[in-house]
């Protein structure tokens, strides 16, 4: 092997490198905002579950009041 083809493969091995951090990288992001979004959407079924409740409450509070 020549000393060419050794930079020349010297230099695949880098790009090749660099391209798998950022795959890896991107992959480390992407769970973490796929956890965050399911944690957002929790809360967001939380505070429906909380308004539904409370408007329960106080249409059964006006049905008394009324009555």
């Amino acid at each position: 092997m020549t000393a060419t083809e050794k930079y020349v493969a010297a230099a695949y091995l880098v790009v090749f490198v660099m391209i798998l951090l950022y795959v890896v990288i991107i992959a480390a992001k992407l769970s973490r905002l796929d956890r965050e979004v399911g944690e957002l959407a929790d809360d967001i079924r939380a505070q429906r579950q909380v308004d539904a409740a409370g408007d329960a409450a106080a249409a059964a509070a006006d049905a008394g009041a009324d009555g």
